[in-house]
């Protein structure tokens, strides 16, 4: 840029304080984690889909990974403008739903620009209702679904690749994994039914019970508008049958219009 001032360098101090490196001739950042064998538990999932053949197992792990999210949500922090950031992250960002609505083709058959106008419109509402709500600020993974997610024996697994920081929003991890039961039951039954029907119950039920969280149920609206977004979309799901994207993106809109999530009427708002 003309007459602004020439950058000379790029660095960071160490640890100790006591040092400077410069980072000038890197190229891409990248972060080195341990090696953890195992399976994700996306296998788990399209095995039900095939089958629908739900063991005791696969309801044990499922029971573990809602226990896991009423432990890692208890811990709180006290930060309201980081709250306020998570939740404008939540509509703006590249990664969430508008950055999302934006990757959709421009021609898109199942939902025209006005549609899609709608729903930012919606989760624009929902940013100033959730703004208020700076006290649910809580330790989260941050994209807490089957492919993050590394199963060993038994109940016994690792998450991986936590995400967007620290600190956010209890119902994004909870929306996160339950998406999913209902698009894999989507795809197996046209509604949630069967094995993922009582895979969500079980997840949802024992989530609210242990955690006591009923007020989740009047926040989760734009988490779930994000997350079926990303399970709708023609570019991570290119092959997706056109009967399931319709009933996602269905769920989306409906979703947006209801002031508090009834648990047991997903079949409601896929229609």
């Amino acid at each position: 840029l003309p007459r602004h001032v020439r950058s000379v360098d790029v660095g960071a101090f160490t640890v100790d304080g006591e040092g400077l490196k410069s980072l000038g001739d890197c190229g891409e950042f990248f972060i080195l984690t341990e090696y953890v064998d195992g399976k994700l538990y996306h296998l788990d999932l399209d095995r039900l889909k095939e089958t629908g053949e739900l063991s005791i197992l696969d309801e044990r792990r499922c029971l573990a990974l809602s226990d896991y999210l009423v432990e890692i949500h208890k811990l709180k922090f006290n930060e309201p403008m980081l709250y306020v950031r998570r939740i404008r992250e939540l509509i703006g960002h590249s990664e969430c739903i508008m950055g999302l609505i934006d990757s959709y083709p421009p021609n898109f058959d199942l939902l025209d620009e006005r549609g899609f106008i709608e729903i930012e419109r919606a989760c624009v509402d929902w940013r100033w209702r959730l703004k208020k709500k700076a006290h649910r600020l809580s330790q989260v993974h941050g994209d807490f679904h089957p492919w993050n997610i590394m199963f060993h024996e038994d109940v016994n697994f690792t998450v991986l690749d936590r995400s967007r920081g620290e600190w956010g929003e209890p119902a994004d991890d909870v929306t996160a994994m339950t998406i999913n039961y209902i698009f894999y039951s989507l795809q197996k039954y046209g509604e949630l039914a069967g094995c993922f029907k009582r895979l969500y119950e079980i997840f949802w039920e024992n989530y609210l019970s242990k955690s006591g969280d009923a007020e989740i149920l009047e926040v989760v609206q734009p988490f779930y508008a994000w997350r079926g977004l990303v399970v709708a979309s023609p570019i991570w799901y290119p092959n997706l049958n056109v009967d399931v994207r319709r009933k996602l993106l269905n769920f989306v809109r409906n979703v947006l219009e209801v002031e508090r999530f009834e648990v047991n009427d997903v079949n409601s708002y896929i229609k």
